[in-house]
């Protein structure tokens, strides 16, 4: 027998009002249905509810890492801060690492990922190439003490993630492990009923060169990405970008230097020389960590991305307000033009053949207008700086980039030796010298994707689950709490449940309307309605609370009815993705 539960009994104390606190759908609908209740900012109680359809896409996830060979443990979450040290991130992840002491004064880290813990279990055990490849994997709570939690589930300080760690002796079979990761990720989302998009992305804290975000679309989605009907898609920060160009002339120009009084935005200074914001070039200052002084030129109407300003000068660091009294350089009037001795100047590569800049003449209420890279300035380096965005070229195929935004549910990464090299994880090859793991790294956010579901199968009157993660797949609502409307709904409950079905009996002595309304508001998949009329006719209601169908069913066949349309809500979600 399935899991059978009554209303009365049940811990699900829904919300009339939405908590003022609640910004998001997501996070109204699972305060309001009992689901969740807050503790302190960003770190929530799971009530039965939602720990119910946690513990289904936990199940979903597990599945899916067994069927690649994966296997499950558990670490710590209380991890050391030697490991951290070892590996660089102790002081490089910054304030969001949780780190308190014990009372010897020894200093710890609740984990947000588990790359050092890992790394140094397997360097103890894993010696020899035979032992690998071996991939394993924890569902565990993380921590990071976000400046600002918001969103409810979506940016907390406290959440409940999967991790799962690969160590390679070649790099042919971590593609092959990430590969099939990316093909379990793929079966996830899909088995969640998530509509989604596999995009490039960039690696941050964790490391490596080759990752992959999984984004569930949702107009609350924090993350900007874009993607061409070619099937190319990418997270802004990642994407390459093709920024479409139309300059004033193709012929040089001799350069002058224009006075510029109180101008020092591009606005200002569009507005001033009565050109278009993509006529002139804006130029942002940063330093590298031995002191040298970098400007970045970019079009006027796009912005410097700081992760591509580091990829392009590693370890750039842009300067902050006070940082330009400081050096001794305008802020409103910087250009690549007769900059500080020593400078370097690196500009957006959509730039590379435009022969009339509009630039800063780095004094104050100056500017340079008809500047030429070659002749006026040099370039030290061109590079793909600027976040991209709707409209410009796909890298790919040369079409039009449209623009979505998404909500991070999962992320695969080949970190590489990242971490096995600093932390002198190494295994003996087959002739016998000693090499660092190849790693991979892949997370998949289980509370994430609980508010995911929700920010796309929402109404005004709360969340149409998906079969598979559903708190229970059907809900019986006897309209009258005595009788034969009450002993037939019990009867239907008990059935169901004989049949395998998951199933709750709203026995609650409420209105019809506080039933059906909660009923809505949790979001049952399926709704088998009890009423005197129908009983008097031999039939009961049964909703498709997705889209809102309702059909008479005849009472002995309600069973069979509700059992085949569970069974084919479950089919409507199976995976399209292949095993490998």
């Amino acid at each position: 027998m399935a899991v059978a539960l009554r209303m009365s009994v049940l811990y699900a104390p829904t919300l009339k009002e939405v908590p003022a606190e609640a910004e998001l759908p997501s996070h109204r609908i699972l305060l309001r249905a009992g689901m969740i209740r807050k503790a302190a900012a960003g770190v929530y109680s799971y009530l039965p509810l939602g720990w119910r359809s946690l513990h289904k896409i936990e199940q979903i996830v597990r599945e899916e890492m067994d069927a690649i060979g994966s296997q499950e443990m558990l670490m710590p979450a209380m991890q050391p801060s030697e490991l951290w040290e070892e590996s660089g991130r102790w002081d490089l992840y910054g304030p969001e690492l949780m780190r308190f002491q014990d009372r010897h004064g020894r200093e710890f880290c609740l984990g947000p990922t588990h790359e050092e813990l890992v790394t140094s279990l397997v360097r103890h055990e894993l010696r020899t190439y035979r032992a690998l490849p071996l991939s394993v994997y924890q569902i565990q709570v993380k921590f990071r003490d976000e400046v600002r939690p918001r969103f409810g589930l979506l940016r907390g300080r406290e959440f409940i993630m999967k991790d799962a760690y690969s160590f390679h002796a070649t790099q042919e079979s971590l593609q092959e492990h990430y590969d099939a990761m990316y093909r379990a990720y793929s079966r996830i989302c899909e088995r969640l009923g998530l509509e989604y998009r596999p995009v490039e992305a960039e690696s941050g804290q964790i490391g490596g060169k080759v990752t992959t975000e999984f984004m569930a679309l949702a107009e609350s989605g924090e993350a900007a990405l874009v993607y061409c009907d070619c099937g190319y898609a990418a997270n802004v920060d990642a994407a390459s970008t093709v920024v479409p160009r139309h300059p004033r002339t193709t012929e040089p120009r001799e350069s002058h230097k224009v006075h510029t009084p109180d101008v020092r935005t591009i606005a200002e200074l569009a507005g001033f020389l009565d050109i278009p914001e993509h006529d002139t070039v804006k130029t942002m200052a940063g330093k590298l960590p031995d002191g040298t002084l970098v400007y970045f030129c970019v079009p006027g109407d796009r912005e410097l991305n700081p992760i591509k300003a580091d990829w392009a000068a590693p370890g750039v660091v842009l300067l902050e307000e006070e940082d330009f009294a400081a050096l001794k350089i305008p802020r409103g009037s910087l250009g690549p033009v007769d900059p500080p001795a020593g400078t370097l100047v690196i500009a957006d590569r959509s730039l590379e053949h435009e022969v009339a800049w509009g630039v800063g003449a780095n004094e104050n209420d100056y500017h340079i207008v008809d500047a030429l890279p070659g002749r006026d300035f040099e370039v030290a380096r061109w590079a793909d700086l600027v976040g991209a965005q709707p409209g410009d070229g796909c890298p790919v195929c040369g079409g039009v980039l449209k623009g979505a935004r998404g909500i991070e549910v999962s992320q695969v990464f080949q970190l590489g030796t990242r971490y096995s090299e600093s932390m002198g994880a190494t295994f003996s090859d087959e002739d016998g010298a000693e090499r660092p793991f190849l790693m991979g790294c892949y997370g998949v956010g289980v509370s994430r994707s609980l508010a995911a579901v929700i920010e796309q199968r929402f109404d005004e009157a709360g969340v149409a689950w998906p079969v598979t993660v559903a708190p229970l797949e059907v809900a019986v609502l006897p309209l009258m709490t005595e009788g034969e409307v009450f002993d037939a709904g019990e009867r239907i409950w008990s059935d169901l449940a004989a049949a395998g079905i998951e199933v709750v009996l709203d026995d609650r002595d409420e209105r019809a309307g506080i039933k059906f309304n909660d009923a809505d508001l949790i979001g049952w998949p399926f709704q088998v309605i009890v009423g005197k009329r129908g009983l008097a006719e031999g039939v009961v209601e049964v909703k498709d609370r997705a889209t809102g169908e309702r059909e008479n069913v005849p009472v002995g066949e309600v069973v069979a009815y509700v059992t085949s349309a569970v069974a084919a809500a479950k089919a409507a979600l199976a995976p399209t993705t292949t095993h490998p």
